[in-house]
């Protein structure tokens, strides 16, 4: 067969400036998002002129919350600045809608304060996206805004949607399965590659997110057999902003990879470049987004979204100490009179403790390197580790050897602990496997589908 390439991008929840982020509520909100707000509309911008002269594919993929949250103007715009691109480039443009891009009634800021601008619904995302991928599918579902694309004359792009009309991460019912399976086979029949792109990963990023309910797609495991078992061996995900490449084998030893790739306006921000380079191997890497027009304050593009990110985990922290209501809901906590008084002396204890007063809480040591630090620096560094990829607080190094100590220590509190799906868990490898990449590089690798 012959190669092909392709741009991958994902989450670029593009926001219409003029309809408000600005103020001091918006800030107070920015204090806790990873991702970017007003500076949404010139990333995008600046990503997409990138892309018009980036000569090393002339296909390019997004899988997923194209507006920021479903704002009628902000998906009006996206949509014109995707028919420009694909008009100017002569580039092909696949994309899948997701909760994002669908909302009755999205926020903005403006000096007054919070308030809302008009809403999208979702039987209108195919008036916005239907020149991207819908209307010239070899097969659609309309129920699920769901087709097949001729990506080249051997390989078939399957996009699946997951966040329909009335509901968001819905699991598939055998209906919707047996249409994918149909669509598979057909592909195996006609002689097709096929690759798989959706909204939500397939397969946790990290496998600490196993442990979050809409962090993978729902029911996953008869997504992943359908798929792999039917001869299609690699999707390609958004969603949770991590950059993260992993691999299951099903019951049946057929492979399964799923590609997830931070977002296009937050920390990590990265696109892939991808290489089908024949049926059994693909060849992945990543690029950085280009920097953007706005004020960075000197900042590159790069390290500004780095501090935005930073920047919501010391909040966290923060908040702990002097606003523990707002930490616990943003943590998945259900308040109490007693965690409100509990909270704070855990805040202010931690904003002043080293590692290795952290570490002698647990009745462990923390390396000598790195006893000295202070601890808040640590956890903001380790947690975005997490989200970049290829995570590097491994064995025998120093963080990561006393990391795991502590995750030692605390793994007979979580001997019964489970993952979203119900399946059973080990507290101590998925925390080993969170803070440390031990598998494939999540940026640049070549992966071998059979």
């Amino acid at each position: 067969m012959k190669p092909l390439r392709f741009y991958l991008i994902t989450d670029t929840h593009y926001f219409k400036r003029s309809l408000g982020a600005y103020g001091a509520e918006y800030e107070d909100f920015m204090d806790g998002d990873q991702k970017c707000f007003a500076e949404t509309q010139a990333i995008n911008e600046a990503l997409f002129e990138w892309l018009e002269t980036a000569d090393q594919a002339d296909v390019v993929l997004i899988a997923g919350d194209l507006s920021f949250n479903g704002e009628k103007e902000s998906n009006e715009a996206f949509s014109k600045l995707l028919h420009d691109f694909k008009e100017k480039s002569r580039k092909k443009v696949y994309v899948v809608t997701a909760g994002h891009d669908f909302n009755d009634a999205p926020f903005c800021f403006r000096e007054s304060g919070k308030g809302t601008v008009e809403g999208t619904k979702f039987p209108e995302l195919y008036s916005y996206y239907g020149d991207f991928g819908y209307k010239d599918a070899v097969a659609f579902n309309a129920e699920h805004l769901s087709y097949v694309a001729e990506l080249s004359e051997d390989v078939r792009l399957l996009v699946l949607c997951n966040d329909v009309d009335e509901k968001k991460h819905v699991a598939y019912d055998d209906e919707f399965l047996g249409w994918i399976e149909s669509q598979v086979k057909k592909a195996q029949a006609d002689g097709k590659m096929m690759i798989a792109m959706e909204h939500y990963p397939v397969l946790p990023g990290q496998p600490l997110f196993a442990l979050i309910g809409d962090a993978r797609q729902a029911e996953s495991q008869k997504l992943i057999d359908t798929l792999a078992d039917n001869g299609v061996h690699l999707i390609f995900t958004g969603h949770m902003h991590n950059q993260s490449i992993n691999m299951v084998e099903t019951a049946k030893h057929n492979k399964f990879y799923d590609v997830c790739t931070g977002a296009a306006i937050g920390w990590p921000a990265f696109l892939r470049l991808v290489t089908v380079q024949d049926a059994e191997t693909v060849k992945i890497e990543s690029i950085p987004v280009p920097d953007f027009d706005w004020e960075t304050k000197n900042c590159p593009g790069e390290e500004y979204l780095k501090k935005q990110f930073e920047r919501m985990i010391r909040t966290l922290i923060e908040r702990m100490e002097h606003d523990p209501e707002r930490f616990m809901r943003k943590v998945n906590i259900k308040p109490s009179p007693l965690l409100k008084k509990v909270f704070p002396v855990i805040g202010r204890k931690l904003s002043k403790m080293t590692v290795g007063g952290f570490a002698r809480l647990l009745l462990v040591k923390a390396d000598p390197q790195i006893k000295d630090d202070s601890f808040v620096e640590f956890a903001v560094s380790f947690v975005r580790s997490v989200f970049e990829g290829n995570q590097p607080y491994v064995e025998g190094t120093p963080g990561g050897d006393t990391l795991l100590r502590v995750f030692r220590r605390l793994s007979p509190f979580f001997k019964k602990l489970k993952g979203s799906q119900g399946e059973p868990l080990d507290f101590y490898e998925i925390m080993k496997h969170t803070v440390g990449n031990y598998g494939i590089d999540d940026y640049n690798a070549v992966l071998n589908l059979k």
